[in-house]
């Protein structure tokens, strides 16, 4: 075989493996029928789940979906940029507004302000107006205790039918995940604060 019939027959068998694959993929388009709101779960100690939730939320509102975000842990001192672009949308937003747990330094200011976002995000995860609403950072209310699990996974089945739902964070409970339809884990490999690079507006924030 010379060096023109290889080549043809490399393109043949490579145009034979790209139709398997289209073939594949057409028939679990075609076996998706069901249609219902997805719950996601990015967690991970990775860098990115919380801007993959926001990235999420402005490709829904991007189609004209609704859209709510409740952001845990996170203080309304802390710019974000991401929510800088949101607010320019009609939005429903509630920040929980203590920070970070070892800024307050007070675990009673830190469960009442739970205890309001997690009430915001009742009357979200209750509101059928709203296609899409993300719970950012939530899974550190369930670590630390501050919200009961079984209200939260109470809440998430008697959501609105098509209501999509993103939580995001760090060490999520087992129970959440065996419940998401979707569960994604960011690991890091490489991180540049840990080589002392000082976090940057823009990319970290």
């Amino acid at each position: 075989m010379n060096n023109e019939e290889k080549l043809a027959n490399k393109e043949q068998k490579h145009v034979e493996r790209q139709k398997r694959i289209k073939a594949e993929v057409a028939e679990r388009v075609a076996q998706a029928t069901e249609e219902r709101g997805v719950l996601v779960v990015i967690t991970g100690n990775g860098k990115g789940k919380s801007t993959s939730g926001f990235g999420t939320v402005l490709r829904a509102i991007g189609h004209g979906q609704q859209a709510g975000i409740v952001q845990f842990i996170k203080g309304s001192k802390w710019e974000c940029g991401e929510m800088n672009i949101l607010k320019q949308f009609p939005v429903k937003h509630h920040v929980m507004g203590t920070g970070f747990t070892w800024e307050t330094q007070s675990t009673e200011t830190d469960k009442a302000a739970a205890k309001v976002a997690w009430q915001k995000s009742k009357e979200m995860l209750s509101d059928e107006t709203l296609d899409i609403v993300l719970l950012d950072e939530m899974t550190y209310m369930v670590k630390y205790g501050y919200i009961e699990l079984d209200e939260i996974i109470e809440a998430l089945n008697n959501r609105p039918k098509m209501q999509h739902v993103l939580i995001t964070g760090r060490a999520c409970h087992r129970r959440l995940i065996e419940l998401a339809d979707t569960v994604s884990e960011v690991q890091p490999i490489k991180h540049a604060f840990k080589a002392g690079v000082k976090a940057q507006k823009g990319l970290d924030w």
